[in-house]
């Protein structure tokens, strides 16, 4: 992987990790923004607008989250990939199903994938923290509280 000087003080093995699992979280967060503005198209049924307006400050969110990934990883010394191919070559979350267009089942797909890139981000706090970056585990940790915020609003459609 091409790295480029840096005088971050971590060591250049550490930044190779670190923004490898920097471009994973890259990779499965666009693929959850692209999920989510498919959602916010197709969206049908009673609370149609509400859950349109909902998935639309979802995925800005998403976008920006992805922003701040890519950005770390240029800091590091890193080149982020963040073209539709890439993501979709790398990303661990299943696939959108296209079928689901009626309300509450689409917060249910989106509600699952929500929740499985929020493990992973805490995953990536853990595995950052034991590597020595702090800002780059601090990084996930403001992405994991955003996550777990949507996820709250997903899951609040769910709940009875």
């Amino acid at each position: 992987m091409r790295t480029f000087p840096t005088r971050i003080d971590l060591a250049g093995p550490v930044r190779q990790r670190m923004i490898a699992l920097l471009q994973q979280q890259v990779a499965d967060t666009f693929d959850l923004y692209s999920q989510t503005k498919q959602a916010h198209w197709n969206v049908k049924g009673p609370q149609f607008y509400a859950l349109h307006e909902l998935f639309e400050k979802l995925a800005g969110e998403l976008e920006e989250q992805i922003d701040l990934m890519a950005e770390r990883i240029t800091a590091l010394g890193g080149l982020a990939m963040g073209t539709v191919r890439a993501a979709a070559t790398a990303s661990r979350l299943p696939e959108y199903p296209a079928e689901v267009w009626d309300g509450l089942p689409t917060v249910e797909a989106l509600a699952n994938r929500y929740a499985a890139l929020a493990a992973t981000t805490r995953s990536a706090i853990d595995t950052a923290a034991r590597e020595g970056d702090a800002a780059t585990a601090d990084l996930f940790t403001e992405i994991a509280r955003a996550l777990d915020k949507a996820l709250w609003f997903l899951e609040a459609h769910l709940q009875k």
